[in-house]
């Protein structure tokens, strides 16, 4: 009877040990709590990978695209996406007109197309359009290499998965980037508010 208990004892701290361990001090459930805490406790470099857009005057890498100044909210798309980008391209609607209210914040807005193939520059171009961005607050970009498309995708935690009929499950999340272009935070799509506060906030207090 002893034996049974003192068992059952060391199998619920061994479980409890295990917890606490998987999550963080019981801090995080899941394995996008789990990034979003490990990004928040270590920052993320975005790789030296090569954007093209129609706001960049040439193919630049992301670390000068985004350590120019200021703080970055991105976030992952494709243009011929028809279910959560566009929730991602109304909320960036609303980021913006937010920025524009406050043109000093020091805020700026970034989407990158993991559909490198197909999103260049002019298709990019007409989305901007069609969703009325101005350019000087939210920039639009792709990587036409693969392989540093590949490499962007993993660094940054991003899951996109082909469905096979030529689009693309993945994940949706806003990443905010300081001035040295390193990924600080990750929020999900509904705490549009939140990460748009910690940016500004960023913006003024960050040294770059």
């Amino acid at each position: 009877m002893l034996r049974t208990a003192l068992a059952c004892v060391l199998l619920a701290l061994g479980g409890w040990a295990a917890a606490r361990w998987l999550t963080y001090d019981f801090q995080v459930w899941t394995d996008e709590g789990a990034r979003r805490l490990e990004v928040a406790l270590n920052p993320v470099p975005a790789p030296p990978v090569t954007l093209q857009g129609p706001a960049l005057p040439a193919p630049t890498a992301m670390p000068a695209v985004l350590g120019s100044g200021g703080v970055t909210i991105a976030d992952f798309f494709y243009t011929r996406c028809e279910t959560v980008c566009l929730s991602l391209g109304s909320s960036f609607q609303q980021l913006q007109a937010a920025l524009q209210a406050e043109p000093a914040s020091g805020v700026r807005l970034l989407s990158i197309s993991f559909d490198g193939t197909y999103d260049n520059p002019k298709v990019l171009q007409a989305y901007a359009g069609r969703l009325g961005a101005d350019a000087a607050t939210w920039r639009f970009a792709s990587v036409p290499d693969p392989a540093g498309q590949a490499l962007l995708l993993r660094r940054l935690g991003v899951v996109v998965i082909p469905n096979g009929l030529g689009d693309f499950e993945h994940n949706a999340a806003l990443l905010v980037f300081d001035a040295r272009g390193r990924m600080v935070r990750v929020f999900d799509l509904a705490e549009q508010q939140l990460a748009l506060d910690y940016a500004r906030h960023l913006a003024r207090t960050q040294t770059p």
